[in-house]
């Protein structure tokens, strides 16, 4: 039977059936290897936090790009500041004081603001 290893992020390396591992892989890209314990380096797993968030509002900055291109049209300014107001949440959802104040990975995930950026892949 092969052997599966796992890397964390600073590329050290062991054998998987050997160690403690996260329940689950949300942030598999700060794994950090100790002994026999794979943990979590909260500093990491908020880069890589704000990355998913960047990746989620990609579409609905776009779409809110359409809403706003059709009040111009429309000369509604009630949709155009309501979508203005929306690419600017969306724009400042990575700074969000709860994801530089969380101090537990359970708290970076309570992070995820679903008001602005829909339902949390953290769930």
């Amino acid at each position: 039977m092969a052997t599966t290893y796992i890397v964390d992020k600073d590329g050290n390396q062991a054998d998987a059936a050997q160690l403690t591992v996260p329940s689950n892989r949300h942030f598999r890209g700060a794994w950090s290897l100790s002994g026999d314990i794979i943990s979590e380096d909260l500093d990491v797993a908020k880069v890589l936090f704000k990355d998913k968030i960047r990746e989620v509002r990609k579409p609905l900055l776009e779409a809110e790009d359409v809403k706003y291109m059709r009040a111009i049209e429309d000369d509604d300014s009630t949709a155009k500041s309501a979508a203005a107001t929306k690419k600017t949440a969306l724009r400042n959802a990575p700074a969000a004081s709860a994801i530089t104040d969380a101090t537990t990975i359970a708290e970076l995930k309570a992070a995820w603001d679903t008001d602005t950026l829909g339902d949390s892949p953290y769930a």
